[in-house]
């Protein structure tokens, strides 16, 4: 009986002594080089080395849950998820509860895509009424009147890269991608055939989200998030899977 509450009170003590996991927040619709998904868990990738990274620095074990993006947000809301990363406050339209936002740390880039070059930059809004292709419940802010008049339809797919894919085939003539899925993605075509970036659409600064909770260590991220940007360190992340360095944010063409 001495033995058992020694070892009891070993793993109590043990169990109250680990920090508690950071709860990251992982959509499905994303592709390499932002995550690689095995199995439904990230294993690779431009934002899963930035979050394990923020993690360990933290001093925290890193959690990841990967879910539709349309959950994101309410899983946020019922205290499920801590640190939402990759987003823009234009993507929201109403982010209830308690957050605080980090230091803008990356640039997402959007273009549109097509099999065949254009000499010159499409103009978007000049486009012929037709579908293009986008992934379910992803905002295009710029594209968002077209979409509301009718002159361009959706056509949703779950990732980018099946959205790509689909391009590929023919079922469109036109998609919306970030810039590094449509370089990853052109590796593996024949390189007499790669998809051409026609238009830029639009440049978003985006960063990590954080759930204000006495129980996170929300101060501490924001700060290892700052210091992991001014040091280069998500840069050389960026670099390491893209073999280019972040470009700074510039205005688009406005289509």
């Amino acid at each position: 009986m001495r033995v058992f509450l020694g070892a009891l009170w070993l793993i109590t003590t043990a169990s109250l002594a680990a920090p508690a996991p950071l709860r990251f927040s992982v959509s499905d619709s994303w592709a390499m080089p932002v995550v690689q998904l095995e199995e439904g868990r990230p294993t690779q990738g431009i934002l899963y080395d930035l979050m394990l990274s923020l993690a360990t620095q933290v001093g925290h074990p890193a959690e990841f849950h990967v879910l539709a993006r349309a959950r994101i947000g309410s899983a946020m809301q019922h205290g499920d998820i801590d640190v939402r990363c990759y987003m823009a406050q234009a993507w929201l339209d109403n982010l209830s509860g308690d957050y605080t936002w980090s230091i803008p740390l990356l640039v997402q880039r959007n273009v549109l895509v097509s099999t065949e070059s254009s000499p010159q930059p499409v103009q978007v809004n000049r486009l012929a009424p037709q579908s293009i292709g986008t992934v379910l419940n992803y905002r295009y802010p710029t594209l968002e009147p077209l979409f509301a008049s009718g002159q361009l339809t959706r056509d949703n797919s779950r990732s980018e890269e099946q959205v790509l894919q689909k391009l590929v085939a023919g079922r469109f003539q036109y998609a919306v991608s970030n810039e590094w899925t449509v370089d990853r993605f052109n590796h593996n075509l024949p390189s007499s055939q790669p998809l051409h970036k026609v238009a830029v659409i639009e440049e978003q600064s985006v960063g990590c989200v954080v759930r204000n909770d006495p129980k996170v260590p929300v101060q501490r991220i924001l700060r290892t998030l700052l210091r992991m940007k001014m040091s280069g360190e998500i840069d050389d992340i960026v670099k390491l899977y893209t073999g280019k360095s972040e470009s700074p944010q510039q205005t688009p063409d406005k289509n």
